[in-house]
């Protein structure tokens, strides 16, 4: 019989071999959140569809094309969630977060859904790290937000990676911006892609983010929302900017940028990498004053980012970043005979609680077939336990890498192997050691 199905094409499966580097980043990403105070917050893979209308917006790529939605059991329009910032705004407004002391910070950890041609670094289901800071209108905020992506990507050894930011106003300056940026749309509207047409009404600064080649060689040549932002839109970003070269973040100031999604207001930013040959943006994120308030709340001023965990990780792997080594089984308990079977899966669990990583037989094996599987499996001891061991107490403990061979007590195994896990470590801080002090 063959295989039933496979994955669906823009998915894929995440298997041993590569998880602990998912891990990795994802617990790196999680503890530097938590030193600048954000707390981890998980929202339903799916919502209401009008959660992403109101905040995506209708006139953008991801609604009018890459949403995945559907009709429930009970009639009701549902969507899997194509970002992460509606959700955790939504949770704030009906948990009453924004309630308590602000600003309320949060991060997350999350799966996406586009509908997308799947590419290398973009898929349809895909991973996100983010985080949302509800409540801040300081520009020190945005700057802060921006050092902690920053800081996430440095942690992760992520080098060569550009900071570019922008402004793209308010609702005060916004409409001047949107008048020229029609008119200047409108003289070559015959050259736009049917969507566009559509935008060039409702909201002609969506133009602005289409794919289409065409609509994009001649987005490249409209007007600047920087040029037409208004005085408290200015010093805001003059601010930012400041903040940032006080931290000596280095940065570009780069107009083309106005994100995907309608509910960004004044500053938006960009990390993008070269390290994939194309320039690939790896964070991205911004300023979402009226989020709140188009969601029922009240006047909250808040941002955030969102960071792809598989473009991240193409990154790292493209330049050859350090990762830490996968998780090894400490000890492989090799038993000979019934008695020694029990005996063994008795150990191994009193091993394991006190953290050891303990296997033992589980399938019958002779003593040589176990011998390859610990072989295979990467452990670094192997103990041979038969009736003579348990009648002895005594036991030869084998170094898989070097073949030596102690001689123990097996009610002092736990003891030994902490003994050499510590011998481990005090000689990788030997090396590290003697490395910084000739590298001066």
């Amino acid at each position: 019989m063959g295989l039933i199905t496979k994955a669906p094409r823009g998915t894929q499966d995440v298997l041993p071999a590569d998880s602990y580097k998912w891990q990795y980043v994802e617990q790196t990403a999680i503890g530097v959140a938590r030193d600048f105070g954000y707390e981890e917050m998980r929202t339903p893979v799916f919502e209401h569809t009008e959660l992403f209308l109101r905040s995506v917006g209708e006139t953008t790529d991801v609604v009018q094309k890459e949403m995945y939605t559907f009709q429930d059991k009970g009639d009701r329009s549902i969507t899997l969630r194509p970002e992460g910032t509606a959700g955790a705004a939504r949770a704030l407004l009906e948990h009453s977060l924004h309630a308590g002391a602000l600003p309320m910070k949060v991060c997350y950890l999350t799966s996406c859904y586009r509908y997308e041609k799947p590419q290398a670094g973009r898929l349809r289901e895909f991973h996100q790290f983010g985080v949302e800071c509800f409540g801040a209108a300081e520009p020190q905020a945005d700057a802060e937000v921006i050092g902690l992506a920053h800081m996430v990507l440095s942690t992760l050894g992520v080098t060569g990676v550009k900071l570019h930011i922008n402004s793209i106003g308010c609702p005060h300056c916004r409409p001047t911006y949107t008048a020229t940026l029609k008119a200047y749309f409108e003289a070559r509207s015959a050259e736009l892609c049917e969507t566009c047409r559509d935008r060039l009404d409702r909201n002609p600064m969506r133009i602005l983010d289409c794919k289409s080649p065409v609509c994009h060689e001649i987005a490249a040549g409209a007007p600047v929302m920087i040029d037409y932002l208004c005085d408290d839109c200015k010093t805001h970003f003059d601010r930012v900017k400041a903040c940032l070269d006080a931290a000596q973040l280095p940065y570009e100031v780069d107009v083309h940028i106005v994100r995907g999604l309608d509910y960004y207001t004044r500053t938006v930013f960009e990390f993008v990498s070269d390290a994939l040959g194309a320039q690939a943006v790896v964070c991205g994120g911004g300023r979402y004053d009226g989020l709140i308030e188009e969601l029922g709340g009240n006047h909250l001023p808040s941002l955030g980012f969102g960071m792809g965990i598989e473009r991240l990780l193409m990154v790292l792997e493209a330049q050859e970043a350090s990762m830490p080594e996968p998780p090894r089984t400490e000890l492989y308990l090799a038993p000979m005979g019934e008695r020694a079977v029990t005996a063994c899966f008795e150990m191994a669990l009193r091993l394991r609680e006190g953290g050891v990583s303990v296997q033992t037989d589980l399938t019958g094996r002779g003593l040589k077939a176990q011998m390859k599987y610990a072989d295979k499996i990467g452990a670094r001891f192997v103990i041979v336990v038969g009736d003579d061991e348990l009648d002895t107490g005594k036991a030869v403990l084998k170094e898989m890498e070097t073949g030596e061979q102690t001689e123990l007590m097996l009610d002092e195994l736990y003891t030994t192997l902490y003994n050499k896990a510590l011998d481990r470590e005090l000689a990788g801080m030997t090396d590290l050691f003697s490395q910084v002090v000739e590298e001066g």
